[in-house]
């Protein structure tokens, strides 16, 4: 039996993080739960968590100029005009903005915002926590593009509608983002961008190893798409494809949340 009524929790508070001073964003976040260990049977958890502004970061996932699977290609479009106003925003109340397209650096290696994050004092990561890591609900063994593409490297630098301010840093290596959270008292992560089962999950900087080391992450369930296509089991919709990996994180690594009650925190006083 599958349980699918959220349970609905007031507020939570998680942590010394929350007992930051300065300003504090709402964020109405939703999990699951596995309530009968073993039942297969999970249910919806809905609950608000405070974090100070200066204490929470976001993160944009490979999103490229450019793919070299074409329906992969249209939705990041989609996803960055979606995006922009939603960072602008934050960047004005505060929010630590990093901007992380893989495989890239050398178009920003003069940049001011690569060569701020380079100057840090490396912090050495914790040791990774030990956590259970089940196979993925959706197969893209074969890349997982939906349209009939060949596999090329098609991108040169982030989605030009993304803009790259002053304040913000750019990096694609977990090692000096971790030291840029360290440095700068941040302990949560907001994630956002492409593409859920693989960048998003597996990259150094990204939700699988910051949770290892301790970072508080959610992903922003709206503003990412997976690489998945109907063809390959489980045989649904991309869309439902793309939802199920979004549970499957809310199960085992990080729990989301979407991008207008994000845009509602950051816009409340």
């Amino acid at each position: 039996m599958r349980i699918t009524v959220p349970i609905l929790i007031a507020a939570v508070v998680l942590g010394a993080a929350n007992d930051a001073p300065g300003p504090a964003l709402k964020l109405k976040l939703r999990s699951r739960v596995e309530a009968f260990k073993g039942s297969g049977a999970w249910q919806e958890v809905r609950f608000e968590h405070s974090v100070p502004v200066a204490a929470t970061a976001i993160l944009i996932c490979d999103m490229w100029d450019d793919h070299w699977c074409r329906g992969a290609a249209s939705r990041v479009e989609v996803l960055a005009r979606k995006m922009a106003p939603l960072i602008e925003r934050a960047r004005e109340r505060g929010v630590q903005i990093i901007h992380a397209p893989s495989d890239v650096m050398d178009f920003y290696q003069d940049s001011p915002q690569r060569r701020r994050i380079l100057s840090l004092t490396p912090v050495t990561p914790p040791e990774p926590l030990a956590l259970a890591d089940p196979p993925l609900p959706v197969d893209s063994s074969d890349g997982g593009c939906d349209t009939p593409d060949k596999n090329y490297k098609a991108w040169k630098r982030q989605h030009a509608t993304l803009r790259i301010a002053d304040p913000d840093v750019v990096s694609d290596r977990g090692a000096e983002i971790y030291s840029l959270l360290r440095a700068r008292g941040i302990t949560n992560l907001l994630v956002m961008g492409v593409h859920t089962n693989m960048c998003v999950l597996n990259r150094t900087f990204a939700i699988r190893q910051m949770t290892k080391w301790g970072i508080r992450c959610a992903l922003v369930r709206d503003l990412t798409d997976a690489m998945y296509d109907p063809k390959d089991p489980p045989h649904v919709s991309h869309e439902q494809g793309t939802e199920l990996v979004i549970q499957h994180i809310e199960k085992y690594w990080a729990p989301s949340l979407v991008s207008a009650d994000l845009m509602a925190a950051l816009n409340a006083r």
